[in-house]
């Protein structure tokens, strides 16, 4: 049975995940309120995608 010769060592593990990072959503302008908003959803601020109103949001009063 094929066994490894060595540990690997804390420098390898380390270059094989140096690139493991979180990156920032990328996100978008809402083309009705400018709110950012994720692409291809739905903008929680005014409720609107693809230039109609999907969700109804309440008037602030």
């Amino acid at each position: 049975m094929a066994n490894p010769k060595g540990k690997f060592g804390k420098s390898r593990t380390r270059k094989r995940r140096a690139n493991w990072k979180i990156t920032a959503p990328g996100l978008g302008e809402c083309p009705q309120c400018h709110a950012p908003k994720l692409p291809h959803r739905v903008c929680l601020e005014c409720g609107y995608y693809d230039g109609r109103e999907v969700i109804k949001k309440a008037e602030a009063k």
